[in-house]
């Protein structure tokens, strides 16, 4: 899901050498751009920003080089795993104007997925409030995650509460997914895998999901069975224009192929 801000050093700025970096055969779509921002519809496996093994095959590195501009940085950031919008800004001087959105919370976003139609469990750690008992949807999940450096997965703890997911029952269109179902997911935080911590709590994990509830170590060329959470929409007023801005991601949601008993 979208993390925290993320400032580009001048060190990462500079070409560095790697070598054995597979190629990520999916295109990041441009849905927009003026003079300040340009708005992405990044895919699945490419990862926001340099990590690890991954630094020309990321989104912003692929940006700075279509675009020739060495000052492109992120207003914020999605996982590796997980596809939709992602906010760059172009020039330094607004940087952290943007960046302030998110880290403000004044920015809405609104995420899909795929999980089991299933009952939901009762989480060990935080609360589940349903909205309009007695229909168990929509609920808002709040939890403390915690998220270790060196530690794959977060998890939760008891606690003061850190992290807050709105989740609602997707389109009745999702039907057609069974034995999956669509949901609608609205983080109010923005923790590090939040809202697939907060699913996979609920009895829900998120279909194609490589760490939760376990992990699994798929081939780093293994594209087939892409995470099914999308960062579907981004709304937020522009603090430069003063205009309200919304943009929708068009990557699909796609049912795996492995069955789950509702």
């Amino acid at each position: 899901m979208t993390g925290p801000s993320v400032p580009v050093g001048a060190a990462e700025r500079r070409h560095r050498w790697v070598g054995e970096e597979p190629a990520i055969p999916f295109e990041l779509q441009v849905l927009y751009e003026d003079d300040g921002i340009i708005v992405v519809d990044k895919p699945h496996f490419l990862a926001t920003t340099p990590r690890g093994m991954w630094y020309r095959q990321s989104a912003l590195m692929r940006l700075r080089a279509r675009f020739g501009e060495p000052d492109i940085t992120p207003a914020h950031r999605l996982d590796r795993a997980t596809a939709g919008i992602v906010l760059f800004v172009r020039k330094p001087r607004m940087r952290r104007t943007y960046q302030m959105l998110f880290q403000d919370r004044l920015v809405s976003k609104t995420y899909e997925c795929l999980a089991p139609c299933a009952p939901i469990r009762r989480p060990r750690c935080g609360t589940v409030t349903p909205l309009e008992a007695p229909r168990v949807f929509p609920l808002m999940r709040r939890s403390t995650i915690v998220k270790r450096r060196g530690r794959l997965q977060a998890f939760e703890l008891p606690g003061e509460v850190n992290a807050e997911t709105l989740i609602e029952l997707g389109d009745a269109a999702a039907g057609a997914l069974m034995p999956w179902r669509r949901y609608v997911l609205r983080p109010r935080t923005g923790k590090t895998h939040q809202l697939r911590v907060h699913m996979n709590a609920l009895g829900l994990p998120i279909a194609g999901d490589d760490l939760y509830p376990v992990i699994t170590n798929p081939a780093y060329d293994d594209f087939s069975h892409p995470l099914q959470l999308v960062a579907r929409e981004l709304s937020f007023t522009d603090p430069i224009t003063h205009e309200p801005r919304t943009f929708r991601s068009r990557v699909p949601l796609s049912a795996p192929m492995n069955p789950v008993l509702c």
